[in-house]
């Protein structure tokens, strides 16, 4: 149960930062923080919740971080097609509540 959690929080909180990763220059500054200041968090995570450092949980945790990037630039280009995005998820999913509000 902690397992599925811990896989749940990791994929939630890379989606932001693969939003962002998709709006970078790529080996950029800020394409490098995209990449790597979820990493702290994940490490946390671990040690938190007692995981361990063995090596068949890398796979889950390194699959995991690599579906929130995916589905954070995947959600960056179905938006893009549709509306003007920033590299910020929560300024766009604000702006984007308030197109939909202001329009009504």
């Amino acid at each position: 149960m902690i397992w599925l959690f811990v896989l749940i929080s990791v994929i939630l909180l890379n989606i932001p930062f693969g939003y962002w990763r998709k709006d970078v220059r790529k080996f950029s500054l800020p394409w490098f923080l995209s990449v790597h200041l979820p990493v702290p968090v994940i490490i946390f995570l671990r040690i938190h919740f007692g995981l361990g450092w063995a090596l068949s949980t890398f796979p889950l945790l390194i699959g995991s971080y690599f579906t929130g990037q995916l589905l954070g630039a995947k959600l960056y280009a179905f938006w893009s097609k549709t509306m003007r995005v920033s590299g910020c998820l929560f300024y766009d999913l604000i702006r984007a509540r308030w197109v939909i509000i202001i329009s009504r």
